[in-house]
């Protein structure tokens, strides 16, 4: 069964926005998903790595989620990521989120804890069946410790919520061994934002999009120029799109994504501790590629 029809397109990881305080502001949030919306994306995804899920409490996620359902009221589907340390909250969550009306969730690996490939399995079939809601399932590796390889996603393909994956290895060459592992059973999605032309070339259904949350217009019309097989115009936008594509992979990608969606006037900087802001030579650095980027954004035809 083929999932590709419904799960496609532009799915971005959406920042949760706080107050100076550290509050969350639910307001500035929202804006933001307007933002997104309007440049037309397929859905969003709250509470990921970018949205700073293991800083919030449980209590902070739920109320988050059933304030941006309100807010973006039925345009887009609302996923919520799925980051829970164990797997009884993983599933106490999930069934939480679908009572509220949330429409999918993006699930990791248990956080601190580097599973073996069983109790990884064992943690995602037990996660899977504690709600009906379609589920894309996270392999990230560099970031979790938890290498969920395409024979183990061959395993998971039993489980009939579970309907796309984000890959986001690093390793390009994962999209062809998934499609040559798994068909079409899952819709596949790429994580890694300076890998994305290279992986839409593989063939891949969506992008989990990270720096594009702050050039969503450029970010939407360079993944539609892929989908239209435009190569020279998506290799023009990418070599464009590269420096700041690039400030999704490193550690301080949080910080680095924020800084660029404030200078875009889309959000702020403000991230929660132990993540703090950046300063010296590393925030001029970054500034430099975000203003760079602005200063020679391309010049977008008008939307039809």
């Amino acid at each position: 069964m083929s999932h590709k029809p419904y799960w496609q397109g532009v799915f971005p990881a959406i920042t949760t926005q706080f107050k100076k305080d550290q509050s969350i502001d639910l307001d500035a949030t929202a804006r933001h998903a307007d933002a997104l919306i309007a440049s037309g994306v397929t859905g969003l995804i709250f509470l990921g790595s970018l949205g700073e899920n293991q800083a919030l409490g449980g209590d902070e996620k739920r109320a988050l989620i059933a304030a941006m359902i309100s807010a973006v009221n039925h345009r887009v589907p609302v996923l919520s990521g799925v980051a829970e340390s164990s797997t009884a909250e993983a599933c106490r969550y999930v069934r939480d989120l679908e009572k509220a009306g949330a429409d999918g969730f993006m699930l990791m690996p248990a956080m601190l804890y580097k599973g073996d490939p069983r109790e990884t399995l064992t943690h995602f079939r037990a996660t899977g069946r504690a709600t009906a809601l379609p589920i894309i399932l996270y392999n990230n590796p560099l970031s979790y410790a938890n290498d969920l390889t395409p024979a183990m996603f061959a395993e998971l393909a039993d489980v009939p919520n579970f309907v796309a994956l984000k890959e986001s290895s690093g390793d390009v060459r994962r999209i062809t061994d998934l499609h040559n592992t798994v068909g079409d059973r899952y819709a596949l999605f790429t994580g890694v934002d300076n890998l994305v032309l290279e992986s839409a070339i593989l063939g891949i259904d969506g992008w989990v999009a990270g720096s594009g949350i702050a050039f969503p217009a450029e970010n939407q019309y360079f993944w539609e120029l892929t989908r239209r097989g435009e190569w020279d115009k998506a290799r023009e936008i990418y070599r464009w799109f590269k420096p700041l594509l690039d400030l999704d992979v490193s550690t301080k990608f949080v910080q680095y994504i924020k800084l660029a969606v404030q200078e875009c006037g889309l959000g702020s900087e403000t991230v929660r501790a132990p993540r703090l802001p950046l300063i010296g030579a590393e925030r001029k650095r970054v500034l430099e590629i975000i203003h760079a980027g602005i200063a020679s954004r391309p010049k977008l035809p008008r939307r039809k």
